[in-house]
């Protein structure tokens, strides 16, 4: 039997297969179009999972996609019609979008890909958030927390997983939304809401939460765990362009222009940036007023979703919780749940968002709606299209691209040792890209994490982006332990999908500084053999070389676009910044 999920039309579209409960692919339509969070229908994605298959759209036993667009629209049309006038141009806007396609896409799978009507099944974001993480986790019961923007009321909600049955037990609905309160902070501090989040998440440690009593007045903490917003301080329900209003700023000051650089007393002035301005004195002292902000906004979050977490615990007696939904990628909020809640192990699903939502819509008919049996635990997040040894090699010869082929991987290995310990930054795509926003070894950015300098060598001549934003170290599983504070680091699932932020240790900060952030942290992933033997053994081959078996891993994108997916975006990528060597599978291109 097979069973496609999918998601579009609010962002991060994407497809997933099953093929009798076995995920075959899954993708997000943004490493196709090379749109970044591309949210229109995923031609593209849904193209590959079926080739993938080696199948066409009419073998398909099911479709089903991710929310319900009716229940959605009626949220969207109550919402604007009680804010009226003031929320116009939403309406308007909104009935053109929604007539045009969102309403429509029951039809549109059927004519895309030539299924019947019964074919097309739809199930409700927030249980498709659940099952994404439920019911691809290592766990035959275990409670459940959903958190995000919004999906067609619900915001965030939490439930019990048994068996291949999901209950949501409790929900919160629009407009009170823990996911738009962050991106209103997000918009706030300069940058793109359903882009930026992370962003504020990196800026956060450079500050001190000093504005924690300021949120509260945004958002009242109930002791059942739920929440609710003062709204008096947002627009997000009735305006088009702007989540916050002038409340807003008059408690928060003026908002952060997009273009305004960061650098506080603690970053100093990057190089990078050029000559430090005139002002660079009041410039610190505004920034430093932002990072606390974003400090601020970051703290209550955290403490939101504790108090959630908590109450769930309390409220179902389990051990084990999944955690799904765009909120569910705050990885220091993570790390804070299972340390600071009673639950012993979590599990977060690597697409957590709403491109995640096409896995779980998928896995919830499946299991759930037909009651077969669970046979599908995730173990990795390389679900992707792959590039053949044969594509690659008919690409670099059309472009005359002079390369190195290597049919020993040891020796391919040794020859990128040798240039990660010369301080050579390496673009490394192999195998099939992976499901999610993190880079996690396949399409990847490489560099030495020994090397003090190395972070404004990648930000700089890379990357392209804010000097303040961290950079992930990839660590041998087997040897987290030794370098950062998570016990039995081997049996954390968030762990592999660079879902947890931990300490490094204060013994090995002084070996690992381009991956340790201003607080002493990391988002670490952990690397197993047996999942991505040839990351593996590079790491092991680097640590073998150093002493370290931990490498500086980032995206392979530059600023602004998706990840790579052919080698023709590799090499584009590549050749648009300072990166030394680009690795494509067995084949390996020099700058001269």
């Amino acid at each position: 039997m097979y069973v496609l999920g999918v998601s579009c039309y609010y962002h991060d579209a994407a497809a997933a297969l099953l093929h009798d409960g076995m995920l075959v692919a899954a993708a997000e339509e943004e490493r196709f179009s090379r749109v970044k969070h591309d949210f229109g229908f995923p031609r593209n994605a849904i193209r590959f999972c079926l080739e993938q298959a080696e199948i066409e759209g009419r073998d398909l036993d099911y479709v089903v996609f991710f929310e319900k667009p009716f229940r959605k629209f009626d949220r969207i049309l109550m919402a604007t019609l009680q804010t009226y006038p003031q929320s116009w141009k939403v309406f308007r806007e909104s009935m053109i979008s929604w007539m045009v396609d969102k309403l429509w896409v029951g039809t549109t799978l059927q004519t895309e890909l030539g299924v019947s009507k019964d074919k097309v099944l739809f199930c409700e974001h927030h249980l498709s958030h659940a099952a994404s993480a439920y019911l691809c986790s290592p766990f035959d019961e275990a409670a459940i927390l959903t958190v995000d923007g919004v999906g067609e009321w619900v915001t965030a909600a939490y439930g019990v997983g048994q068996g291949s049955e999901i209950r949501l037990l409790k929900q919160i609905e629009f407009p009170h939304s823990l996911g738009l309160l962050y991106s209103a902070f997000t918009a706030f501090l300069g940058f793109e809401v359903n882009e930026g989040e992370y962003k504020v998440m990196g800026m956060a440690p450079y500050g001190v939460p000093r504005y924690v009593d300021k949120v509260w007045r945004l958002v009242t903490q109930n002791r059942d765990g739920s929440f609710s917003l003062n709204m008096d301080y947002f627009c997000f329900h009735n305006s088009t362009d702007q989540t916050y209003n002038q409340r807003f700023v008059a408690l928060f000051g003026k908002p952060r222009p997009s273009e305004l650089q960061f650098f506080t007393k603690v970053t100093g002035f990057p190089k990078y940036f050029g000559e430090p301005p005139g002002s660079y004195n009041e410039l610190c002292y505004v920034n430093q007023h932002y990072a606390d902000i974003a400090a601020s906004i970051q703290r209550a979050t955290e403490d939101l979703l504790l108090n959630m977490a908590n109450h769930l615990h309390r409220d179902t007696g389990l051990r084990r919780l999944c955690i799904a939904g765009g909120v569910a990628l705050n990885s220091v909020a993570n790390a804070r749940i299972l340390k600071e809640t009673p639950f012993e192990e979590l599990f977060v699903q690597p697409a957590a968002g709403d491109g995640g939502g096409a896995l779980g819509a998928a896995l919830w008919a499946y299991n759930s709606l037909l009651g077969k049996p669970r046979l599908f635990t995730m173990q990795h997040a390389y679900w992707g299209r792959p590039n053949s040894d044969a594509q690659i090699g008919d690409f670099l010869r059309q472009h005359a691209i002079p390369f190195r082929h290597f049919d020993d991987e040891n020796e391919l290995l040794d020859q990128v040792v040798d240039r990660l310990t010369q301080g050579k930054v390496i673009g490394w795509s192999q195998g099939r890209f992976e499901w999610g926003p993190r880079a996690l070894g396949n399409r990847s950015i490489l560099a030495d994490p020994r090397n003090p300098g190395m972070k404004d060598i990648v930000n700089a001549k890379i990357k392209f982006r804010e000097p303040y934003r961290p950079f992930a170290p990839s660590v041998l599983a087997e040897c987290a332990e030794k370098y950062f504070d998570l016990p039995q680091a081997q049996s954390h699932h968030p762990a592999r999908y660079m879902l947890y932020v931990a300490p490094v240790r204060e013994s090995q900060r002084s070996a690992l500084p381009a991956i340790t952030h201003v607080d002493g942290t990391a988002r670490l992933q952990t690397v197993f053999r047996d999942q991505n033997p040839r990351y593996y053994r590079l790491i092991e081959r680097f640590g073998q070389a150093t002493g370290v078996p931990v490498v500086l891993n980032t995206s392979f994108n530059l600023r602004g676009e998706p990840i790579v997916n052919t080698a023709a975006n590799a090499f584009q990528t590549f050749s648009n910044s300072e990166m030394d060597t680009l690795v494509l599978e067995t084949f390996l291109v020099d700058k001269k």
